[in-house]
């Protein structure tokens, strides 16, 4: 190592060592820990810890439940509107077992991300509260109301919206990328409009997607990939009751990469669901059954010597969705088949997890598999190199499948109170070696 960065890691250790002997954290804060305070395990997937530690300070957040003295489990789902309804599960633990409330935070879709943490942040601390005012922090805390303004007791009375529930949206983007053997381009566009009560849900979308690529093979030689896809998709579901809905699905599309010059499908169905819907943030098991009607027309004559053709398809789809304090899990199963033909099916499982073993360890797996015997739309005659090497085009296939797992543990001090963001910048990912 260079004489010069061992003086200058001399002079770190030597300047760090104070703080090390007096227990302080740099900034002259105390040590991470605050004696008698409430112990929280915050478990949210989509929360701004930082700021959460920065703004709820009566607390000591622990990294694992089984030091906690509550555990606050936080779930999420679409609201009509777009924006995100936060459910919040205060569950006690140790003395405070048996001690357990709900309550929930509606975000609008037109709110920023610090707007949005902010709401989060008031929820959290008015649910802590009734835990935290018991502990030898309690008698500092304060309430503080803030009565709504007239406008707003006005809304929430019931003003008429003029839009009647729908949501519009719009959005387009595009990516471009090169260097001197190759570039890409793509753009992209959608539309949707979406209707959300508690009787019926519409969701209406189009959107389009063309890619380029181009590669020089040298020599004068080149190579260029286009691959395209435009679509529409549209559901209705009516709610039957606490378990039960019936639903329309349709759907026209383009598609290059499967030789679809035109594919329609109409399927009326419905769902059953073993939990009522109002518990689906956490825990859903649903049976969904629907029968389709299909129309293909084929950009090239496929492998069965057709341009087009109509057939009719079942499919049965089963769900199982959990969030719980041990951790989440989903699996899924969907099983097809087009009744002209039933040796013509496909069927996909679907699995993924994320458990708490033991304190401080935990595992996490996704993947699925996929029996597939309905490539129908596959084009006649073998695919260039080139075709297969750039993934221009659907190939034959029997089978799929993808896997991602992983295990982490943890130990150490309990306490994760500390925000400190120094040298947190990133280069943005470039690495230039001279």
């Amino acid at each position: 190592m260079p004489i010069g960065l061992v003086r200058l890691a001399s002079v770190i250790l030597f300047l760090s060592a104070p703080l090390a002997a007096t227990g302080q954290t740099p900034g002259g804060r105390p040590p991470p820990g605050q004696s008698g305070a409430l112990r929280v395990f915050l478990d949210c997937q989509r929360c701004d810890f930082d700021f959460l530690r920065q703004e709820i300070t009566f607390i000591n957040y622990v990294r694992d439940r089984k030091d906690a003295d509550v555990h606050v489990l936080v779930t999420t789902q679409a609201t009509g509107a777009g924006g995100t309804e936060y459910t919040l599960k205060f569950i006690g633990l140790g003395r405070y077992a048996g001690i357990e409330h709900t309550l929930t935070h509606v975000s609008l879709p037109a709110q920023t991300g610090d707007m949005i943490r902010a709401g989060l942040a008031r929820v959290l601390k008015v649910g802590l509260v009734a835990y935290a005012a018991s502990t030898a922090l309690g008698e500092h805390l304060d309430v503080t109301y803030r009565p709504p303004a007239a406008r707003q007791e006005e809304v929430a009375g019931g003003e008429r919206d003029p839009w009647n529930f729908w949501v519009f949206r719009a959005s387009t983007g595009g990516n471009f990328s090169g260097e001197a053997s190759s570039s890409r381009r793509s753009v992209r566009a959608s539309v949707s409009a979406n209707r959300t009560t508690a009787a019926w849900k519409i969701n209406l979308t189009a959107n389009g997607n063309y890619s380029q690529s181009r590669f020089d093979l040298g020599e004068g030689e080149e190579y260029l990939s286009v691959t395209r896809s435009y679509g529409w998709r549209g559901l209705v579901v009516r709610s039957l009751g606490p378990r039960w809905s019936a639903g329309l699905k349709a759907s026209i599309s383009l598609s290059s990469f499967l030789n679809q010059d035109l594919a329609v499908r109409v399927a009326p169905g419905f769902e059953w669901n073993l939990f009522p819907y109002d518990q689906s943030t956490r825990r859903q098991l649903t049976f969904q059954y629907t029968v389709g009607w299909d129309r293909f027309d084929y950009d090239e004559t496929t492998i069965f010597d057709r341009s087009a053709e109509t057939l009719v398809d079942q499919t049965l789809i089963v769900s199982l969705s959990l969030r719980q304090p041990w951790g989440s899990a989903e699996v899924s199963a969907e099983a097809s088949q087009y009744l002209n033909d039933l040796k013509k099916n496909h069927v996909t499982l679907f699995a993924s997890t994320d458990v708490r073993l033991f304190k401080g360890f935990s595992f996490n797996v996704f993947g699925d598999i996929a029996r597939l015997r309905d490539q129908i739309y596959l084009p006649r005659g073998a695919a260039s190199p080139e075709e297969i090497l750039v993934r221009r085009r659907q190939l034959f296939t029997s089978y799929s499948y993808f896997l991602n797992f992983g295990i982490s543990y943890s130990f150490g001090s309990i306490y994760n109170n500390v925000v400190n963001p120094r040298f947190g910048g990133s280069s943005g990912g470039f690495v230039i070696i001279g």
